[in-house]
């Protein structure tokens, strides 16, 4: 099990205090991807860039997916450019992992259905692992969670330490999100705007 997919099952089956539409998932995925791929030696951070490391196997497909995306030659991309690239549809790519351990049916397209959806909660290893990181606030996974408006119950693990590249992709992340709720929000203004030009007389 690797970190994005403890943050999608943590997602599903905690409540969060804003909605949280796949685009945001997809966005701290794919931050969570990196923060993965730092611990297993395939990229450093080098401040807001992405030098990779040794070409190696995590032992997840998705992962490992992950890190042949790398761009290998200077100028490296930044933290920013792949949150946005590698984060394009891949809720969709770990909601089809998981429903591969514990099928659904239709939640693919419509994964805050299983919010509600008792399946979403059927116990498997997977499930119980993630559980147990949230349940030791475990920091990078809280503060993956925190950013889509999931708040870990407990202060409990506060006070541990958070290594720079955490605090790094987790700021990131956060950027991403805030942008992406303004792009939503100047949409919104735009399409109200339009739909009042027809209205009137």
């Amino acid at each position: 099990m690797t970190t994005p997919q403890d943050l999608l099952i943590v997602a599903l089956n905690v409540p969060s205090s804003r909605d949280v539409g796949q685009g945001d998932l997809s966005l701290a995925l794919a931050g969570a991807e990196l923060l993965d791929l730092v611990d297993a030696g395939v990229l450093a951070l080098d401040d807001d860039l992405l030098v990779p490391g040794a070409e190696r196997s995590t032992g997840d497909r998705l992962l490992d997916e992950a890190g042949a995306s790398l761009v290998r030659q200077p100028p490296y991309e930044t933290i920013e450019d792949w949150l946005w690239r590698r984060g394009r549809g891949l809720a969709q790519a770990y909601i089809g992992v998981l429903e591969e351990e514990t099928p659904t049916g239709g939640a693919r397209r419509h994964w805050l259905r299983r919010r509600r959806d008792p399946a979403a909660t059927a116990d498997s290893p997977s499930r119980r692992r993630a559980n147990d990181r949230w349940a030791a606030h475990e920091p990078v996974l809280v503060g993956l969670a925190d950013a889509l408006g999931i708040e870990d119950a407990s202060t409990t693990g506060s006070d541990k330490a958070t290594a720079e590249p955490t605090v790094t992709v987790l700021a990131a992340v956060n950027d991403a999100l805030t942008e992406l709720e303004a792009v939503r929000q100047r949409r919104h203004i735009e399409n109200e705007a339009f739909d009042n030009v027809w209205r009137a007389p």
